[in-house]
Parts: structure tokens; sequence; C-alpha cells
């Protein structure tokens, strides 16, 4: 018998006023969180402090995926940025409403308002920082 393999992709792309989007696909748990956690770590380390994190593909996500995410927050927060999430799952946005996350992460229904959202903090530009 093999084993099953969870269903999990991550892309980026550029978005408006210079923000970096990290897309999420499949399943955000105990073996796929350190791999949405190093990628997220080294878009910080690169500079990315306006992050947004597309998680309308997420079809569930645990406590150690959340844990990712509050890390990110945070190191975002550390440096004066922004980080939005995207997110349309009544899976997944229920557990950010169990946990009370969901007044912890801004967290919106389409790309548009995530990207109008990190740009609010750089002013509408492309420079560097928010």
């Amino acid at each position: 018998m093999s084993p099953v393999v969870p269903r999990f992709d991550l892309s980026e792309e550029p978005a408006a006023c210079g923000a970096h989007v990290v897309v999420v696909r499949g399943e955000i748990h105990l073996s796929t969180a350190p791999g949405l956690s190093q990628r997220l770590s080294d878009a910080i380390d690169a500079g990315a402090t306006r992050l947004i994190l597309d998680l309308t593909a997420v079809e569930f996500i645990d406590s150690t995926g959340l844990s990712v995410l509050l890390t990110g927050l945070r190191r975002v927060h550390q440096l004066q940025g922004r980080m939005a999430l995207v997110c349309v799952s009544p899976t997944v946005l229920r557990l950010f409403h169990i946990t009370g996350l969901e007044e912890t992460f801004d967290i919106f229904a389409d790309r548009a308002a995530a990207d109008a959202f990190v740009c609010q903090a750089a002013g509408g530009s492309s420079e560097g920082e928010p």
C-alpha cells in the first residue's frame, strides 16, 4: 500500500505596487506546512513586506498551517509591512472564525481587494518600503 500524498502546490507572482503573491493550492497541514513556511521566509528575507497569500484553492488547513501564517504575519508586521489573505472556502473561513483569527488576519474574498489593502500601505508606489 503506497502512502497518500497530500495535494499541495505553491506558486509565486508579482502584484500591484510591488506586492508579492504566494498562491497556495490544496491542503496546509503538518506535512505541507514546512514548504509554505520556507517559501514565506524566503520571500520576506528577500525584502517582501507587502504579501498576499492567495488561499482561494486551499481546501484544508490545520493548526500547523495557522502557525505558519501567524509567523509570517508577525515577521511582516515587524518590518512595518502588510499581509493579506484571499480566502473563499467556507471550511477554511470557519477555522479562522472558530479560532478567533479572523480578527488577526486581514482576509478578503478576492485578489483585487487584497491588492488594494497591501498597496494602501505603499501609497500606490512600487518602491521597496511600505
